[in-house]
């Protein structure tokens, strides 16, 4: 952090509501606002201690009696890929990787509600209309990309839209907001790792230390996919400390 003096936000906490991760467990989330002038070091210097942003607010998980939801990075630097993702880089090698302005277009949505229909049909996300997703993704006081990922061009056509994520770009690393893709594609398995392995490769191409992942959350099978990429690091209350492979693994 800077020497910088930063407007003291405000912050408030949600009423508790049923845990969309862990069943049986109730949610209470810590937010602020991101405003003003100092809206972009202050969500920076925010998610260095694990806040997420959304919009123009950024949240942390403040749920009573569980600590489940753990803030996660990849070493941008130092990332190894397992003979897996190899070969998810390698079978998807030729998607052509547009970096955009975060403004939204019927194509976007559309897969968007593609994925969602088929990996989260039961989520609160599902009932997004056009108008939902344009203020997620513009809404934005920070430095906000959505990247495109799409199959190569044929016959002088922009190839099909099948990823996109909804990414912010700080001054150590490149924040994944959110991602979707053609969950169904029938050439292109392992979508979700290549897109966070782009994201790993471009920002060690920019000199950037992290790709931050958001949240892993111990006991939820859905999220188990973030501790793949390796090294990783998670918040702890002594700060950011490497994840051990054991660790994992138990």
């Amino acid at each position: 952090m800077t020497d910088q003096t930063f407007r003291f936000p405000r912050f408030f906490v949600t009423a508790p509501s049923p845990c969309p991760y862990l069943p049986g467990k109730m949610e209470r989330k810590v937010f602020t606002e991101l405003r003003g002038e100092d809206a972009v070091e202050l969500n920076e210097a925010l998610s260095r201690i694990g806040f997420r942003r959304s919009q123009n607010v950024v949240y942390r998980p403040s749920c009573e009696g569980c600590n489940a939801c753990v803030s996660v990075r990849v070493l941008a630097q130092r990332f190894a890929p397992s003979q897996t993702q190899r070969r998810i880089m390698r079978r998807n090698d030729d998607i052509e990787v547009s970096v955009c302005e975060p403004w939204t277009t019927p194509e976007q949505f559309d897969l968007l509600r593609a994925y969602l229909g088929e990996r989260h049909p039961d989520g609160g996300m599902t009932r997004m209309d056009a108008y939902d997703y344009a203020e997620m993704v513009e809404q934005t006081p920070v430095n906000t990309l959505i990247i495109e990922y799409r199959e190569p061009m044929a016959d002088g056509r922009q190839g099909r839209l099948i990823g996109c994520c909804l990414t912010d770009r700080q001054a150590d690393g490149l924040s994944m907001g959110y991602s979707f893709f053609d969950p169904a594609h029938p050439a292109r398995s392992g979508l979700g790792t290549f897109i966070i392995m782009d994201h790993i490769r471009q920002a060690a191409a920019a000199g950037l230390d992290y790709v931050y992942l958001g949240y892993w959350i111990e006991g939820c099978e859905r999220m188990s996919y973030k501790t793949r990429f390796r090294p990783i690091e998670r918040l702890t209350t002594r700060g950011w400390k490497l994840v051990d492979a054991v660790e994992t693994a138990a």
